[in-house]
């Protein structure tokens, strides 16, 4: 499992809306007012708008916002 600094989840924002995200350790960085995910790619964000995945399903949305390892700001 691959963690992020905290000083870089710190200043990582949507690039979509300029937000906060959570940090899913191991999983993705993720935007719960789009319902968009970002992946992580040997620890490197991948913060492209063409790439994030949209989560539709209410229950993965919620495992999303439960797995989070960062308080957004």
């Amino acid at each position: 499992m691959v963690t992020l600094d905290a000083k870089l989840l710190e200043i990582l924002v949507c690039p979509e809306d300029r937000g906060p995200l959570h940090h899913v350790a191991g999983e993705c960085l993720y935007n719960p007012r789009l319902r968009r995910a970002y992946r992580i790619d040997d620890g490197i964000p991948v913060l492209l708008i063409d790439e994030a995945v949209t989560i539709t399903d209410d229950a993965e949305h919620a495992r999303l916002i439960g797995s989070s390892q960062t308080d957004p700001r």
